[in-house]
């Protein structure tokens, strides 16, 4: 059964919030220019952060958040900071959703699972979180069927990053990207290294991986306006949500056609399972930049890296959004000053929804699990306004 308060979660009304650091001081709340909501600057565990996001669909899609703080459900457990990028996709509530249950399952798994031997994250308590949140979300599916039937056609790509104790996690389905700033101290430059592996089928491993997986279905993958497409109706191979290419059941009526298979399937289409990264984190790692798709279709992995450490911290997140929509008015040949007048909903025509969280990382505090630093929990960015 699904609870009444997870069926809350689907509300349409919610705005952005931040708890602790003195909430009551100067951007902590962030502010909102327009369709663009940004906290230029804040601490953290480990470090400082900024973040920002521009609305470019009716309904902004991308949800996201960041805790600093404890990551069990445990007094004694560790302390460390947790990103979250949900890039929704058919509407805002699966974005929505994990915003609200997946960090919150990560610390109740984490808790279940914490002994003295094993102190810090681990990738199984992620992987586990992840399964969690979208049998609630599927569950949540089943229970609005009737009255709701489109929830099935929602879905959201999620990216995970949490650094604790000296130690970087990031977990991944869809295609939000995580890139590190290094420092290459032979060159004295800061290189741009992925670490996030994509879920979309654009890349020939994933189409290859499909086929592997659906070996009877010559039609897993499909070309379709020269994009690679699962079934020919997505782009990604992973993912939250999407529950009716998860389950045959919802592959009927009262599902618009536009949606439902012609032929029933007998096991998921697509995984929800994340693709886990865990690796050290070195004084010459500098910073991480995460985002949804949106930046990522504009800018590449080393231009990203490169506005991030030209200027000042403060702001750096804001940065990367206006260099990507200057990118994209650059695309269609018009003004960034006229790209800027264009409302949502028609924006979208331009530019995705773009959410960005530059992570700094100071090389004193990443290795410490318990630290008497900054209690934060920011989520972004819900009830950014059109704009005038």
């Amino acid at each position: 059964m699904v609870s009444a308060k997870l069926m809350k979660l689907v509300s349409p009304c919610w705005k952005p919030s931040v708890e602790g650091e003195n909430s009551n001081r100067g951007d902590v709340i962030g502010r909102i220019d327009g369709l663009l909501w940004h906290k230029d600057s804040g601490h953290h565990v480990n470090g400082d952060f900024s973040m920002a996001v521009i609305q470019a669909n009716n309904l902004l899609e991308d949800h996201s958040q960041l805790e600093s703080g404890p990551l069990s459900s445990l007094e004694s457990g560790p302390h460390g900071t947790f990103v979250g990028i949900y890039d929704g996709h058919g509407g805002p509530e699966t974005a929505r959703f994990l915003n609200e249950r997946l960090f919150n399952n990560i610390k109740t798994f984490r808790g279940a699972e914490f002994t003295s031997e094993n102190q810090g994250m681990s990738a199984d308590v992620i992987t586990k979180a992840f399964l969690a949140t979208e049998e609630e979300f599927l569950s949540l599916v089943k229970k609005q069927w009737t009255i709701k039937p489109l929830l099935a056609s929602v879905g959201a790509c999620c990216l995970v990053g949490i650094v604790c104790s000296g130690l970087l996690y990031i977990a991944n389905a869809g295609d939000s990207r995580v890139v590190l700033g290094k420092l290459e101290k032979t060159v004295k430059q800061v290189k741009a290294v992925q670490l996030s592996i994509e879920h979309n089928a654009s890349y020939e491993s994933v189409r290859e991986e499909l086929r592997s997986l659906h070996p009877d279905d010559p039609q897993i993958v499909l070309l379709k306006h020269k994009v690679w497409r699962v079934k020919g109706l997505i782009q990604i191979s992973r993912s939250i949500g999407d529950a009716y290419l998860k389950r045959q059941e919802f592959n009927k009526e009262p599902l618009l056609a536009k949606f439902r298979l012609s032929q029933p399937f007998n096991k998921p289409i697509l995984k929800a399972e994340p693709t886990v990264l865990v690796q050290k984190l070195y004084p010459e790692d500098q910073f991480l930049i995460f985002a949804s798709d949106g930046l990522w279709e504009q800018l590449s992995n080393q231009e990203a890296v490169d506005i991030v450490q030209s200027y000042p911290r403060n702001g750096s997140a804001r940065k990367l959004v206006k260099a990507a929509l200057r990118e994209a008015a650059k695309k269609r040949e018009m003004r960034y000053s006229d790209l800027k007048k264009i409302d949502r909903g028609v924006r979208r025509h331009f530019h995705d929804d773009i959410t960005v969280v530059v992570l700094f990382l100071d090389s004193h505090l990443v290795s410490r699990s318990y630290c008497d630093g900054p209690l934060l929990s920011v989520k972004a960015a819900g009830g950014v306004p059109a704009s005038t």
